[in-house]
């Protein structure tokens, strides 16, 4: 497989990625931490990296916009809850997670 058709392949799996998590709005950020090590956060900032590295525009507001599908003060006004007690020892459980994830 030549690059340009990896690259184009690995994008189109990237949008479906997003995709999901725009329309799993119950899906809390606390819980993708918990058990993957990433969340929506994690994706925005990687994408924002992705474009800095590459001397690309893209603000924050706009890698937020283009993963949560909408200003991230609406998503979390509108899908974000009180993290539980267990939510939240779980996701102190797993801390060791979030800093092994590493961006390519």
């Amino acid at each position: 497989m030549d690059d340009k058709t990896r690259t184009e392949i690995e994008a189109a799996a990237f949008r479906a990625l997003v995709a999901h998590l725009q329309w799993r709005t119950d899906v809390q950020n606390i819980d993708l931490m918990s058990l993957s090590g990433f969340c929506r956060n994690c994706l925005w900032k990687w994408l924002k990296a992705a474009a800095d590295e590459r001397g690309v525009a893209l603000s924050k507001d706009q890698a937020q916009r283009a993963v949560y599908g909408m200003a991230y003060a609406d998503w979390k006004a509108r899908h974000q809850t009180e993290a539980s007690d267990a939510q939240q020892r779980a996701y102190d459980s797993s801390r060791p997670l979030h800093s092994a994830v590493s961006r390519s």
